[in-house]
């Protein structure tokens, strides 16, 4: 608790213009300090703290002007009491009386209280008051850490000094420090939970985000209520910190409160969160600018040392550049509050006499009560290969869920020691790759090491992405958080307790004899991320060089290197070509050569995708996945598709699931012979059995009640012999082997129904996720279309029934089609557009037309892109729709007369970038 600064002689009356001017004045002089390129942390602290400063004058005078009494006090509390001010930053204040008082029985204070009040708002301070007495504070206190942390802080701005005081000496005597740590740990737990335990978020918050302002608060605020200290160089003073801890700790604090200004200033309000829509902004002030960087070879850690390797396109953003100074900045706050915390806990323990028993493990290390415990301080700079041997021991010591205060320290202050030759001795190699081969243990492992900065140290290339966003608008996680997701995830498939999640990957990787093969692979999949050139082969020449210096053989680095060169193959054929095709199964398979090399990409993909985002996996893209590797497989057997067996197999199983549900002998055959190969090849037999239900009832429905010819009268070959839908058939259901749900429509084909079906869509909040377009022989169109919604899994039976009433009425609506609204686009989408793409060529066969476009998402975009393709009269056949993040890949098997005619191509195309930039 600071101590209050000398009461000044009561200032003169002073209207509440005047007031109001000298203050925005003030603090617009002390903004624009904060606002200069060249601001520096000294600059910045003083900045803030004249803030505070302006802000205890004003709040003077105004006490002054309401009249209160001596008897009263006037405190600063939360963060205002630190004497520290952001610009758009609440001003918290306690008025304090003294016991036995009440302002709801004194009339003249309560008005009093009002006048001050308003007086502050009537200034522009936006003031958060309280009003209590002495052992009000102290029954608060007692029951809110919150509060007790709020007056913790406290300073005395004017007023009963003497009140103060004997509130400052309560509070004391009150504190119990061992409680006030475990409160303001488990506190700080659920604050992490809440940002998903990162400090890589891709708009992190910079005061409450883990590795925040917030983290190095509840350090000094658990060293205040022990008597540790009230800064950080009474902390290194005092043995918690070393000079050199409190040196980083406070260039980060400066780093991040100098960032938080800056969001203050540029948002003109309260903003701690580093939004898309400021941090080009916020870069700037900083003086960073879009530039093609050299590589740096890093000298040390934290953000002035980041390496900053070349982006894939040659220039990297200014907020890039500015994110990776904050996430090295984060970094660093993390694992410096870690040790001091661990530090201050051991502390107030030995003070209880609570000290954990050392359980030797070998002559280097200890078990502390759970914790790694290194056996002497010097231990790494003596025994370099005990870096890496902390690791192994921590996954293979029974009992061990952390690492040590002290050996934390040590590996902080052991980063000079991973050099070059660190990185290049035998037995660390040995060790690492022992880390990896381990049975269990594995993901906590590489996320240790990457959070003590080990892993960078040793597996240089990966020191390059750590901290590195992606502008794709398809990840969620920086690079190497991501990496370390996949690794996760890969992991998973190998442990029976999540069998669960994923059964068939679950099934495969039980029959794998070498799961670290993966590992590597998930490790150096997207390490070459920001170099430039294609990171796929980048990083392939990466993991060969690390295999051949591990000593892995060669039969299992030619597949590691494999995966790393083809780990986003797989799911782009799965997601955009027809796997209907037997050329697309036989190119495949003859690209992954053989059943392991297949099994080890498909585990690889899945995990990949996985580790994206939350939001980008879904069941239809694990079908997807799940029928390519099927297919492969069975073309890898020597059984390649043939189309005829193919087709018959499907009428097969399909008979065999109409025979169940009772329909007529040879009932299917008048629809059947209206499908060509291609229906068959394009979907499952249940969809097949499904289609030739529903219509069959239909269609016979439809001629009762139009009295049709009947069917024996009827004249093989002639109009009435194959079934005529006289108005739009719609049914759905709810998927069986992925979520959302299944359309099937059945009309009179016209060029335009592919965009009224997708204008529908649209219109009524549904993503498509796939779409099938069939034309049958006599001319109607049978298309079936994956979809999915937010309400989905609560009402699906009305979504059902509305779909199939309402699509109907949509398709049967003559007249032209509506124009596109203007799809409102994301606040992601508007910081990092993505610059729209269309490519249009023939396909293999030279006998349709593959499209291919990419572009921002937004509501609206599918039909745009439909409606252009209706009005040039092209047929869509197949649709592929991935939706990744923000961003849309969707492809289209297309035909049309118009599409011969290169000056036709030309105006398509021109209409599509159009359409997409609108």
């Amino acid at each position: 608790m600071e101590r209050p600064v000398t009461e000044p002689s009561a200032p003169g009356v002073q209207d509440i213009a005047t007031l109001r001017q000298r203050y925005r004045e003030g603090k617009a002089v002390l903004m624009a300090e904060l606002g200069g390129e060249n601001a520096s942390a000294r600059g910045m602290r003083r900045a803030l703290r004249q803030l505070a400063r302006l802000t205890d004058q004003t709040l003077r005078t105004l006490w002054y002007r309401a009249g209160f009494k001596t008897t009263y006090a006037l405190l600063a509390v939360g963060g205002y009491g630190r004497g520290e001010l952001f610009p758009y930053s609440d001003v918290d204040v306690l008025v304090l009386m003294p016991d036995g008082m009440k302002p709801e029985d004194d009339e003249i204070l309560r008005g009093r209280l009002e006048t001050f009040i308003g007086a502050c708002w009537d200034v522009g301070l936006e003031i958060g008051s309280a009003v209590r007495t002495t052992q009000d504070c102290l029954t608060e206190a007692a029951k809110d850490v919150t509060v007790q942390t709020s007056l913790l802080e406290c300073r005395l701005i004017r007023g009963n000094k003497a009140l103060f005081d004997r509130l400052v000496r309560q509070l004391q005597e009150a504190m119990d420090p061992r409680a006030f740590f475990v409160a303001k740990s488990l506190e700080m737990r659920q604050r992490h939970n809440k940002f998903e335990n990162t400090p890589y978020a891709l708009e992190p918050n910079c005061k409450e985000s883990p590795g925040g302002l917030r983290d190095l608060q509840i350090i000094l605020w658990v060293a205040k209520a022990a008597g540790y200290g009230r800064s950080w160089d009474e902390l290194a003073r005092k043995g918690l910190a070393t000079p050199l801890e409190a040196r980083q700790i406070k260039a980060n604090e400066a780093m991040l409160s100098l960032i938080r200004a800056r969001l203050h200033l540029l948002a003109k309000r309260r903003e701690d969160r580093l939004v898309f829509d400021l941090q080009t902004a916020v870069a700037e002030s900083f003086g960073f600018r879009a530039h093609t960087p050299p590589v740096e070879v890093p000298t040390g850690d934290g953000p002035n040392h980041a390496p900053t390797p070349p982006s894939a396109k040659g220039v990297r953003r200014a907020s890039e550049l500015l994110m990776r100074r904050y996430y090295w900045a984060a970094k660093a706050v993390t694992q410096l509050n870690q040790i001091l915390m661990l530090n201050i806990r051991e502390r107030l323990n030995s003070e209880a006499m609570m000290i954990d028993r050392l359980r030797p493990i070998n002559e280097r290390f200890f078990d502390k009560g759970g914790t790694l415990e290194i056996a002497r301080d010097d231990l790494y700079e003596s025994q370099p290969h005990a870096i890496l041997e902390t690791f192994l021991l921590y996954q293979t010591t029974v009992g061990i869920k952390a690492l040590s205060a002290r050996t934390l320290r040590a590996l902080y202050n052991a980063r000079p020691i991973m050099n070059a030759a660190f990185r290049a001795d035998p037995v660390n190699r040995a060790t690492f790759l022992a880390i990896l081969k381990q049975p269990e243990g594995i993901t906590h492992a590489m996320r240790l090491m990457n959070e003590t900065s080990v892993l960078g140290r040793y597996l240089w290339v990966f020191r390059h992405i750590v901290g590195q966003m992606q502008h794709d608008l398809f990840h969620v996680y920086t690079v190497d958080q991501h990496i370390l997701m996949v690794l996760r995830n890969v992991r998973r498939f190998f442990i029976p307790e999540h069998s669960h999640e994923y059964p068939f990957c679950s099934q495969l990787a039980a029959g794998w004899d070498k799961p670290w093969i993966l590992y590597i692979a998930a490790l150096f999949h997207d390490i070459a991320k920001g170099r430039g050139g294609d990171h796929s082969e980048l990083g392939a020449q990466d993991v060969r060089v690390f295999c051949r210096q591990h000593g892995i053989p060669r039969e299992d680095t030619q597949l590691i290197e494999f995966l790393v060169a083809e780990h986003l193959a797989m799911s782009r054929i799965a997601q955009k070509a027809d796997l209907s095709d037997p050329d697309v199964i036989g190119a495949f398979a003859r690209r992954v050569g053989n059943e392991r090399y297949l099994t080890a990409l498909y585990l690889l993909t899945v995990a990949d995708i996985r580790g994206t985002s939350p939001k980008v996996w879904n069941t239809w893209k694990g079908k997807l996945l799940e029928d390519l590797y099927r297919y492969t497989l069975r073309a890898l057997g020597g059984r390649a598709p043939d189309p005829d067996a193919v087709v018959e197999a499907r009428k097969r199983e399909a008979l065999t699931l109409l025979a169940l549900h009772a329909l007529p002998h040879k009932a299917h055959e008048k629809l059947w012979a209206t499908l060509d190969v291609s229906y068959f090849m394009r979907h499952q037999a249940d969809e097949i059995a499904w289609h030739t239900r529903v219509l069959t009832r239909a269609l016979a429905q439809q001629a009762t009640q139009s009295r049709a010819v009947p069917a024996a009268l009827a004249v093989p070959g002639s109009p009435e012999s194959t079934p005529r839908a006289e108005k739009c058939i719609v049914r759905a259901r709810v998927s069986p082997e992925a979520d959302g749900l299944q359309v099937m429509v059945y009309a009179s084909d016209q060029s335009d129904l592919f965009a009224r079906i997708c204008g529908y869509f649209d219109e009524s909040d549904f993503n498509i996720l796939d779409a099938r377009v069939h034309t049958t022989r006599d001319g109607h169109a049978m298309d079936t279309f994956q979809v999915v919604a937010p309400t989905l899994s609560e009402h699906y039976r009305e979504l059902i029934g509305m779909v199939e009433n309402d699509l109907a009425q949509a398709i049967d609506r003559k007249g032209p089609l509506p124009l596109p609204s203007k799809g409102r686009l994301s606040r992601r989408v508007k910081s990092f557009p993505v610059a729209p793409r269309v490519d249009l060529r023939p396909d293999d066969k030279a006998q349709r037309w593959l499209l291919s476009v990419s572009a921002s998402d937004r509501n609206g975009l599918l039909y745009c892109i439909s409606r252009v393709l209706a009005e040039h009269h092209v047929s869509v056949e197949l649709a592929k729709i991935s939706t990744l993040g923000e961003r849309v890949e969707d492809t289209f098997l297309i035909s049309g007369p118009q599409l011969q005619v290169n000056k036709r191509q030309i105006e398509i195309e021109t209409e599509l970038l159009k359409a997409l930039e609108s």
